[in-house]
């Protein structure tokens, strides 16, 4: 490892954490019905979650990136959860008394969110990527490369999630009304569920 990695795995890292996918499209919808403040936790769970992941497949579950049972089984619940994400995001109802800053629902928490990693299909396109590019998979080096992977992606998710939260919050404060709110959490239901699509299509 030297600057070189250091550099182009941080770009990697940035690019897959700020580009549209399921997590973004979550924070989008939390942000615009719950307010920034309630999101937090959503966001610390995705930033933590996935590093951890990364970690776990990286030294002890390499092989399920590659057995296509697992692959299929992921596929199929990771579908399934996200359906089940889309309909409360869809569902969503703001809180009429302050329709642009506030729900009266829950957002989803930091366990959930951590766990969510799991069955999300780019969450294992991404890690399945990062392993191969990043680390020397049965050298000295591939510990340290893939603990320091997990630490940069963590560094870099905040920010790229507070960025999609506020893309969130500025548009509920734009929209104003609680119909308004509602039909954007319909969009991002439909994105969600969009995000969907390339991954069953494999």
């Amino acid at each position: 490892m030297d600057w070189t990695w250091f550099l182009s795995a941080t770009a990697f890292a940035v690019a897959m954490s700020a580009t549209p996918g399921p997590n973004n499209t979550m924070v989008v919808a939390s942000g615009a019905t719950y307010g920034f403040a309630r999101t937090v936790p959503h966001m610390l769970g995705i930033a933590a979650g996935f590093p951890v992941m990364l970690v776990v497949l990286g030294t002890a579950g390499l092989p399920l990136l590659t057995d296509p049972r697992v692959h299929a089984v992921l596929k199929w619940v990771g579908a399934a959860y996200l359906l089940w994400l889309a309909w409360k995001i869809a569902n969503a109802d703001p809180d009429p008394a302050d329709p642009a800053t506030t729900a009266s629902g829950r957002p989803l928490g930091a366990l959930q969110a951590a766990l969510f990693q799991w069955v999300n299909p780019k969450a294992w396109i991404i890690a399945a990527g990062a392993l191969a590019t990043y680390t020397a998979q049965g050298e000295g080096g591939s510990l340290a490369a893939t603990l320091l992977l997990a630490v940069l992606f963590g560094l870099v998710a905040l920010p790229c999630l507070g960025f999609w939260t506020l893309i969130g919050v500025g548009t509920a404060r734009i929209l104003r009304t609680r119909r308004g709110i509602r039909l954007f959490n319909l969009a991002m239901a439909g994105l969600l569920v969009a995000s969907l699509v390339p991954a069953l299509r494999e």
